[in-house]
This record gives structure tokens, sequence and C-alpha cells, in this order.
């Protein structure tokens, strides 16, 4: 796949799960022209960190983009426990740049699994994307728009009875669907 493929399915996959389905009630306010950065990733681990500084920077410099969408194309974060690893470096590395407070990272995997869930769980496709992504949010926006905790369990909930109405089935094709290319145009013949 070409990086623009990537990032296609990326941003469909936000238009049509996340946003459609309000499993993020505020990544609608961010998917404006421009709102959404999106950067493919290629390489190993020491690429994506080196990557990952690259758009905190781009953050800083650029108040108008509300987020990034890192996509990973790398075999360092092909399985979901490679891929905890390689986030958990980046975590660490947010605060080793003075970034803490500041940015956070949310984590999105094909393979994702919340900690106490069977692999099989519907609950675990309200964090799987259809490719593994680390996604850069400033936190000033999360403050903005969770004004307290009860805020972050009532998106809990109502993603896991979203999930739960939907089925594993749904979300797997989906998913499925949205790694494949779309054509821009019909081909010529």
């Amino acid at each position: 796949m070409l990086d623009a493929d990537y990032i296609a399915a990326t941003l469909r996959w936000v238009d049509e799960i996340v946003i459609h389905h309000n499993f993020c009630p505020f990544a609608r306010h961010a998917r404006y022209p421009g709102g959404i950065y999106c950067h493919v990733s290629h390489g190993d681990t020491g690429d994506i960190l080196a990557a990952l500084f690259d758009e905190c920077q781009r953050l800083d410099n650029n108040p108008a983009i509300a987020t990034t969408l890192m996509i990973l194309v790398s075999p360092d974060t092909a399985t979901f426990d490679s891929y905890l690893d390689v986030l958990a470096i980046g975590e660490k590395m947010l605060s080793d740049w003075g970034y803490a407070g500041t940015y956070q990272l949310a984590s999105f995997h094909p393979d994702y699994q919340f900690e106490g869930e069977a692999e099989d769980s519907v609950a675990n496709y309200t964090n799987r994307s259809p490719f593994p992504l680390l996604h850069l949010i400033r936190e000033s926006d999360i403050a903005k728009y969770m004004k307290n905790e009860d805020d972050a369990e009532k998106i809990y909930r109502h993603n896991i009875e979203q999930a739960n109405a939907l089925g594993c089935p749904y979300f797997s094709a989906k998913l499925q669907a949205l790694k494949t290319p779309q054509c821009e145009r019909p081909l010529q013949e």
C-alpha cells in the first residue's frame, strides 16, 4: 500500500467508526480540513520515536492542527505485545522530552485487547483500528471536552453499549474492508 492509502483508510476509520458511532465525542470537532494530521511511520522503534518527536514539534508549531495520528507500518508494531512495548517507550519519551502534561498518547491496534478482556470480546473493537496507531493528543483539548472524571466513564459505557449492539462480525468486516485501498476513479478499459 502507498502512504496515501494508509492515510485514506485511517481517516475513513475515523469517520465511519470513531465519529459515526460516537466512540470519541470530541473527534468530530477535530475533523475539519487540516485538523487531523496523519503521518505514516516506516522503520523500527527508533524511527517511530524520532517521528513521534517530530510530530510533537509539528503540533507545537501548528496550533491549527488539533491532533496527530501516527500510522505505524513497522514489524516492531505488528503484534499487539510488541506494539505495547513501543507505546510504553513512546510514553516515557514524551516525559523525557518535557511533553508530560502537554501531549498524551492514545493507543489503537488491529489486535487491541483490554487487560482483563477475552481476545474475542467486542469491547476490544472500541480501540481496534485498521493499522497500529499512536494518537498524539493535546492534553488541553482533553481538558476542554472532558469536564470531570464522570465524562470518561460515560464515554466508556457508551462505547461498550455501542460495541455490544453492533457485534464482533460488524467490526471485523468493517476493519477488513478499511484495509482494502479504495479506487478514486474507475479503471479505463
